[in-house]
């Protein structure tokens, strides 16, 4: 293959990676299913609490509308509370709940798992090759991560 090509099948494949493991932890899942938006905005709350709808908006570059909208769907389904701000009567702080936290955890603890599995599967060699490779793969999501920040 020809560094030409690579982009391409990079993206092929790590697209088709994410999609069959989120199908295969799927399978197994209790509850409702929730969206990718909705369980980005979990995570994201999750690591920042008591984050502001608009600064969720922002980080998650959606409009402030679609993350309300998220914010309620997530709230009638108990995994996200909505705090009013002592300091700011107008402006509310969210905060994930004890189940949300659970689903996250046991969602990170299952995909860990799954790809230990899977990656002992493999050879001696391609494990040392995945491991060669996560730097570069670390620099790219950096690289991606400064462009769409500075956007």
């Amino acid at each position: 293959m020809s560094t030409a090509d690579v982009p391409e099948a990079f993206a092929a494949v790590m697209g088709g990676i994410n999609r069959l493991v989120r199908r295969r932890l799927r399978r197994d899942l209790t509850g409702p299913r929730l969206r990718g938006a909705q369980v980005e905005l979990l995570r994201l709350v999750s690591d920042s609490p008591g984050i502001s709808v608009t600064a969720a908006a922002k980080e998650l570059y959606l409009a402030g509308n679609s993350v309300s909208t998220l914010v309620n769907q997530l709230t009638e389904a108990g995994l996200l509370r909505r705090e009013t701000r002592p300091e700011d009567r107008r402006s509310a702080r969210l905060l994930v709940t004890p189940e949300a936290e659970e689903r996250l955890r046991a969602w990170q603890e299952r995909r860990t798992a799954l790809i230990r599995e899977l990656v002992e599967r493999l050879g001696d060699d391609d494990q040392e090759a995945l491991a060669a490779a996560l730097p570069a793969l670390r620099r790219l999501a950096d690289s991606l991560r400064e462009e769409v920040t500075s956007a």
